[in-house]
């Protein structure tokens, strides 16, 4: 069975070297060969199983000669495929939350810190590096003013039945919040909402006019 499995490694890595560069190609060989090492220790009775630690000081790894770093497009798709977080724990416009009336826009100085956010057809993920660092920055500013609150508003453009676009609207305010709580912002404070196809900014049919209407807006509170 050992012998079966080592030659099943060794069948995909040369199935797949065909369609890879030879950088590529070699980082997959020494990682097969890694494997196929000690899948013949392993025949030989060496022990490679995992156990308990008790203490950090036990932890050893991962060896430099066994990490591999993901790439861009592994972590893009490690986020694309997150479980979206719970929601706040407060109710707006109860116990001391602001209702989501009560939220506006930003005023003229904040509005280079809150600035829309655009997705491509279908997408729920922001891929445009600088609107990354426009979140990151949007983050940055809310851990600075822990009193401010939230509101992501999802949008989509006009194609498409209202039930999905409102989905896919949620999904990306979603995703936005999810952002930014991952750069250390209090989920409790941003709220989203999902408004779908019913509040385009552009009024036309081209598909520039589209994705100006496939963003993520934002609304604040500050008491």
């Amino acid at each position: 069975m050992v012998i079966f499995r080592l030659f099943c490694v060794a069948l995909v890595v040369f199935a797949s070297s065909c369609m890879r560069n030879s950088s590529e190609t070699w980082e997959d060989v020494k990682t097969a060969g890694r494997y196929m090492g000690r899948g013949m220790d392993a025949m030989w009775g060496k022990d490679y199983e995992s156990r308990m630690l008790t203490s950090d000081e036990e932890f050893i790894g991962p060896y430099d000669e066994e990490f591999i770093p993901l790439k861009d497009g592994d972590l893009r798709r490690s986020l694309a495929m997150d479980q979206p977080l719970a929601q706040p724990k407060g109710i707006p416009g109860q116990k001391g939350i602001p209702a989501l009336s009560d939220f506006y826009l930003p005023p003229d100085s904040l509005q280079a810190v809150f600035r829309p956010v655009h997705f491509e057809t279908d997408e729920h993920t922001v891929r445009e590096r600088n609107e990354l660092q426009s979140l990151m920055e949007m983050a940055a500013y809310l851990k600075k003013n822990p009193k401010t609150f939230l509101v992501v508003e999802g949008h989509t453009d006009e194609r498409a039945s209202a039930s999905y676009n409102v989905a896919l609207g949620m999904r990306r305010s979603n995703f936005v919040r999810s952002f930014l709580v991952k750069q250390g912002v209090d989920p409790n404070r941003i709220y989203t909402v999902s408004h779908g196809k019913e509040k385009p900014i552009a009024m036309g049919h081209s598909p520039e006019q589209w994705k100006l209407n496939r963003r993520s807006e934002f609304k604040i509170y500050q008491p």
